[in-house]
């Protein structure tokens, strides 16, 4: 796993630590939980954190004694996790099983197969899932988005109304080539300042060579599974189709 030079092998399991516990609390982490989790002090873990505020990726909120990722943190950890899957044989969970079952029984109609996978990734993933379908954009579980902790205020909703809106332009225009490609937060060509991630994955379908499938959710993701089971989601459908 390739990290930051003067980055230690602790600060970066610190940093996943915090990445992973904040995606499931959706609050700060403080240096209590990480002491326990880690069998270190207190103080050994603000030391930690420190130099990971340091390198800019974590942040401290005003309000709070935790620590939160930033979009650098969360771009840093992507990174690692792209490179190990990357290098892994790919494992069949059981969420990428109920994927292949639903998209399987379509296999004769490619909108309802893609209709299909998305469906089964909004309820895994509790994102709002998208897909191209010819020239359309299906969506949905917009409901999923909206009820996000982050999302319930106003700048944050509109940044995100402005990049759903504007999504099918800009992936036309864009055609992003990887089989799986990830914008976090600021790095999202619109709606810089939504604080969401677009986990989106090509692929061929009767439509077209550039397909895409995948999730806008908050950048507070559990991205090892997401990211695994959107890279599912377009390869099962480029294989049924």
């Amino acid at each position: 796993m390739r990290y930051n030079e003067s980055m230690t092998e602790r600060q970066m399991q610190i940093l996943a630590a915090i990445i992973e516990e904040y995606a499931e609390v959706a609050s700060p982490v403080g240096s209590v939980t990480l002491a326990k989790l880690f069998g270190v002090s207190s103080a050994t873990i603000r030391s930690e954190m420190a130099k990971l505020e340091e390198y800019g990726f974590i942040s401290q909120p005003h309000t709070s004694a935790g620590r939160i990722p930033t979009d650098k943190g969360y771009r840093f950890y992507v990174n690692a996790i792209t490179e190990a899957q990357f290098n892994e044989v790919p494992k069949l969970d059981r969420g990428a099983r109920a994927i292949e079952a639903r998209v399987s029984t379509h296999g004769d109609r490619a909108d309802r197969a893609i209709r299909s996978a998305v469906d089964s990734l909004v309820e895994l993933t509790q994102n709002l899932g998208l897909a191209t379908i010819g020239d359309e954009l299906y969506l949905s579980g917009i409901g999923n988005l909206f009820s996000q902790p982050e999302f319930m205020q106003g700048d944050h909703v509109q940044a995100v109304a402005r990049l759903l809106d504007n999504l099918e332009p800009w992936l036309r225009e864009a055609a992003p080539n990887e089989p799986l490609n990830v914008y976090i937060g600021s790095e999202n060509p619109i709606g810089k300042t939504s604080g969401a991630s677009l986990i989106i994955s090509r692929f061929r379908s009767p439509y077209s060579d550039n397909s895409y499938i995948g999730v806008l959710g908050p950048t507070r993701q559990s991205y090892g599974k997401v990211m695994r089971l959107v890279r599912h989601a377009g390869a099962m459908l480029e294989e049924v189709l």
